[in-house]
Parts: C-alpha cells; structure tokens; sequence
C-alpha cells in the first residue's frame, strides 16, 4: 500500500476515534435519555463491587428490560470500541496490559468527572464494566489483527 493511502487510513481512523470519544461524551455527561441531570444537589456514588450490578438483576421485572439491558451490558458495549480503536490509532498501545490500564484509567477519569460534576454516579461496578468492554474490544482487535496477518502472509 503507497505510504499516501495508509496516511489518509490513519487520518480517518483518528477522526473516527474523536468522533467515538465525542459520542460516548455525549451520552455520560450530556444525554438526559440516560438519567443525566446537571442539577443535582448531592454527590451519588456506589464504592461496593458489584451492589448495583446485583441490584439491577435483582429489581430486572420493577426496573424493566431498557433499564436492565443498558445498566448491565451497556458500559461493556459502550467501552468495546475503546478497545477496539486504541490499538488501531496508537500502536504502541497494542499490548494487553497497555489496553486494559488505559481503559480503566480514561472509565476512571470519566466517573471522577461525574462525580465532582454531579451528572451521574461515581459506580465501581461501571469502573469494572467499562475495563471489560475495553478488554473486551481489545480482544476482538487483536482477533482480527492475527486473521489479518495470516491472510497477508498466505497471499505471498
């Protein structure tokens, strides 16, 4: 591939990453759909593992399927393409270790801001859900990247 391709590869591959951390800012801090209210008088937090987790499986009938779906499986499938990107515009960033850490650092960095700004809730177990997205997606990148070589290297 000419060097000119892979660099308008990689621009793209940027904008979609911004574009990823945009969306995904959006809908933590901004999107009312997802219970985000900017005037909350009190700071919300959950520092037990797995409390709401339990409680949304607990209260799943009460809280309804949206509800359910969203708390249980949406950090995980809203931090997936974190995984996925991170490694894809950073290559130095392709270890398992790197991914992981990282993603927990930017889930970390993003309840922080929830917290002091009072529009949502600083929740260990969306800590643990958002890193499993992350490792997640991580996963599938790596899936790829390894059936990818294989092909190129088949195709010589």
């Amino acid at each position: 591939m000419e060097a000119k391709h892979k660099q308008v590869i990689k621009i793209i591959l940027n904008v979609i990453f911004i574009a990823y951390i945009a969306i995904l800012t959006y809908f933590l801090f901004f999107s009312e759909r997802y219970g985000r209210d900017t005037g909350l008088s009190n700071y919300r937090y959950n520092l037990t593992l797995f409390k709401e987790l339990s409680r949304f499986i607990t209260y799943r009938k009460q809280l309804g399927l949206e509800s359910f779906i969203v708390n249980i499986f949406g950090n995980i499938l809203a931090f997936t393409p974190f995984g996925i990107l991170l490694p894809v515009v950073s290559p130095d960033n392709r270890k398992f270790i790197n991914v992981g850490l990282l993603t927990l650092q930017f889930s970390f960095t993003i309840e922080l801001l929830q917290l002091i700004f009072k529009v949502g809730i600083f929740d260990v177990d969306d800590l643990f859900m958002n890193t499993l997205g992350g490792i997640l997606g991580y996963l599938i990148f790596k899936g790829f990247y390894v059936l990818g070589k294989r092909i190129l290297n088949r195709s010589r």
